[in-house]
């Protein structure tokens, strides 16, 4: 009986220390889960990348089992399109609301001179209507449509980057998370992806390109995440292959390419980085992805907007009040008008030059008095 009553007196003693905000994560995590997640990713690239295989790799969907293929002709006058497929997905019950922005038409005509500027135009209107619901009345369910991640994907023929690729990257790196994809990894050998994901880093720090980067890790994190993690970063191009085509291997099953000379297997780190990027944009770096968005590219939009807002309530002001003090009903245009001091300063200078002249031309007035005056005696003198 005394040892049951020491017991309970210790749970006592650590009731009366434990307050209860140790569960906040807890409570937190049933709210998101029960509120579901969404997640943005665009895909851009050329035709013929693998762009669809990917996207329905990478999440074990089929979202473009309507699409209609063009051949060259077709392809020759289309312009860059934008199509959004959104799909819920659900595992463990965590739900996802996955939208897939795609740009068909991107790269494939004969002139791609700003081919891009649809794709900007876009992401700035996604921001713009998220600014828009966010400074407006009811804010309670605001839809997000902002781009979270924008996987670009590179052609493994030529010698590195293409002039497109540049101007592409450098007209999108401050708006959205840009994630560069060596498409078609199967196409080239260890050696040339290797030399060809050095040539691509080397491309995007000599034109100044702003690719997504990966937080430092914590000094409390453990040894195999800061290993995972450098990897990821010593992985950028990833080498991707997709493939929805389910081959044997070895006795199992697996998702892979079958050729001649064997099989390569889509989730086998040793032949592609599929997996790292499928654990980077999901496993890892999703909530970070939308964080930088909402953080950086949101925000730098958002200030911009609220200055130039505020400019022109500045200009509004000032055309009222020429207008109330004019007594006029109709607007006057606003001239850029100097300062009070500037205005005080060219009146002074404008007195001074006055003043100047006057001083100057009054000896000249007295010396022609005295020659008048000084003619008149000598005249009198005459007459005497």
């Amino acid at each position: 009986m005394a040892a049951n009553s020491e017991i309970n007196s210790d749970y006592e003693d650590q009731d009366k220390e434990y307050v209860g905000f140790a569960t906040l994560p807890n409570q937190v995590h049933r709210k998101s889960v029960k509120k579901g997640f969404d997640f943005t990713l665009m895909v851009a690239g050329e035709s013929g990348l693998g762009k669809s295989t990917l996207v329905n790799s990478l999440f074990l969907t089929d979202l473009y089992k309507d699409r209609k293929l063009l051949n060259a002709e077709e392809r020759i006058t289309q312009t860059v399109e934008i199509t959004k497929h959104t799909v819920d997905i659900e595992e463990k019950g965590v739900k996802l609301k996955l939208t897939i922005v795609d740009t068909p038409g991107f790269g494939d005509a004969v002139n791609n001179t700003e081919c891009w500027k649809s794709v900007a135009d876009y992401i700035d209107q996604q921001f713009e209507q998220y600014f828009r619901d966010e400074s407006g009345l009811n804010r309670k369910n605001i839809q997000d449509n902002r781009v979270h991640c924008c996987l670009y994907f590179i052609s493994p023929f030529g010698h590195g980057l293409r002039p497109l690729d540049v101007e592409f990257m450098k007209a999108l790196h401050e708006k959205v998370n840009i994630v560069p994809i060596l498409a078609k990894a199967d196409t080239l050998t260890p050696t040339e992806v290797k030399k060809k994901k050095f040539k691509i880093r080397e491309e995007i720090q000599q034109y100044g390109i702003k690719i997504y980067q990966f937080p430092d890790c914590d000094s409390d994190e453990d040894e195999d995440f800061k290993q995972q993690d450098q990897e990821l970063k010593d992985s950028i191009p990833f080498a991707v292959i997709g493939s929805n085509t389910v081959v044997e291997a070895k006795g199992k099953r697996v998702r892979g390419r079958l050729y001649p000379w064997g099989i390569v297997e889509v989730e086998n780190s040793a032949h592609c980085d599929f997996v790292k990027l499928r654990n980077m944009l999901v496993r890892t770096h999703m909530q970070d992805l939308k964080d930088v968005t909402r953080e950086t590219h949101y925000e730098n939009y958002r200030a911009h907007c609220i200055q130039s807002m505020t400019r022109m309530v500045v200009k509004e002001r000032n055309r009222n009040k020429l207008t109330r003090e004019s007594g006029t009903d109709f607007p006057i245009p606003v001239i850029p008008s100097t300062t009070d001091t500037e205005t005080e300063k060219l009146i002074r200078e404008k007195d001074e030059e006055v003043q100047r002249r006057h001083s100057e031309h009054e000896p000249e007035h007295e010396h022609k008095n005295a020659k008048s005056v000084q003619s008149c005696h000598q005249g009198k003198g005459w007459l005497l």
